[in-house]
């Protein structure tokens, strides 16, 4: 196996020659000893290898909050530490991710991103019963050991040596699941045998290495070139709105005014909002509460947000009409948001500064009810 020194003058190599193509990184050969690594937990603690040096077997599943396949398996992960408490076997699991490396079309099935933050919300929300950490800041061990996806599981023997890579299973819906390759492996190290297979294919999310950031850029620059309008809206069309009938679409809804503090304060994460669904069936329209003779502010600000939203001007005198249009149960308080299903529905409702974590959390039902992501059933 190649030294920590020899590993990382390749990195540096690699990312010296650029990235025209995909740069990866091996996984980790059948044989070779466990990486060292220093990680923070979403525990609050810090974790290293001898850590975990009383289990027979050690366990250790590259996964991360964003991926769908990856939710697909949190359920099974959670059941195999489970089932293995008490019997020598210690699972861990491992979030390779650079933040800097996930676009935020990326982040569209899910209410968290893969920060060690967001990592904590996740564990918390979902019951982990496993230590989760986090190595997406360096990535020294993560690229060491080569996830080639989320997840991506490797398997060592008493002696730390690598016995089984790949994946958990045959399949991310767990009803279609013929072969349960990781328990396999680990029910013949207990036995001191030799797994069944030793490496298989894996399928997921790729992971989101640190050498993808400028992609990302690129990205981001590519949206804010995208044309900005704003068109005017009466009080019928606002009903219209409202209603959000025949688009097949869940419709986020802003109201706000430039003159508004909080409005202009999440303008932005409101807008990251709009580019992590926008690909599915999704759409986000602001509703500027202000004059029609103010529509030269309006259209300033937008254009500074680079806001390529659907973006509406109430086009009347009388703000009372627009409420009325729009939400009667709304008191006219700045900024208000609904988010509304295709059949015209209320499933969120925020008066003031907006809970960006519970509305992503009601946004990521919505359309998996809608279309519901490949792994699920």
């Amino acid at each position: 196996m190649k030294s920590l020194v020899s590993w990382v003058l390749s990195a540096v190599l690699l990312a010296w020659l650029g990235s025209a193509a995909e740069i990866s990184y091996p996984p980790l050969k059948i044989g070779s000893p466990a990486i060292d690594f220093t990680m923070p937990g979403v525990d609050g603690r810090s974790y290293q290898l001898k850590d975990f040096a009383a289990a027979r077997v050690l366990v250790l599943v590259f996964t991360c909050n964003h991926c769908p396949t990856a939710q697909a398996y949190e359920e099974r992960l959670k059941q195999l530490a489970k089932d293995y408490d008490g019997r020598g076997v210690t699972l861990v699991a491992i979030s390779p991710n650079s933040p800097k490396g996930v676009r935020l079309d990326e982040l569209g099935y899910t209410d968290v991103g893969d920060t060690l933050e967001d990592m904590k919300v996740r564990a918390a929300q979902k019951g982990f019963n496993f230590p989760y950490l986090y190595d997406g800041d360096s990535e020294l061990a993560s690229k060491q050991y080569g996830p080639s996806a989320t997840p991506h599981v490797f398997i060592f023997d008493a002696q730390r040596r690598l016995r089984y890579q790949g994946r958990i299973d045959d399949s991310e819906r767990e009803d279609l699941v013929k072969v349960q390759d990781a328990r396999n492996a680990i029910e013949a190290l207990l036995k001191d045998q030799e797994p069944p297979v030793t490496v298989t294919k894996v399928f997921g999310c790729s992971t989101k290495w640190s050498d993808k950031a400028d992609d990302v850029t690129r990205w981001m620059e590519k949206v804010r070139k995208e044309p900005v309008k704003l068109e005017a809206a009466d009080a019928a069309a606002l009903k219209a709105l409202r209603a959000n009938q025949g688009t097949g679409k869940v419709r986020l809804i802003n109201v706000w005014a430039t003159w508004c503090g909080p409005c202009v304060s999440e303008f932005g994460e409101l807008l990251e909002t709009n580019l992590r669904f926008r690909h599915r069936d999704f759409e986000l329209v602001t509703v500027a509460a202000q004059f029609p003779d103010e529509r030269g502010q309006v259209l300033k600000f937008l254009e500074k947000q680079g806001a390529s939203t659907r973006n509406l001007l109430f086009g009347e005198t009388d703000k009372y009409r627009l409420l009325e249009a729009l939400d009667p149960d709304w008191n006219g308080a700045l900024p208000h948001t609904l988010l509304v299903a295709p059949d015209g529905k209320i499933l969120f409702r925020q008066t003031g500064a907006l809970d960006f974590l519970e509305l992503r959390r009601q946004i990521v039902p919505a359309l998996n009810a809608l279309a519901p992501w490949p792994g699920m059933k």
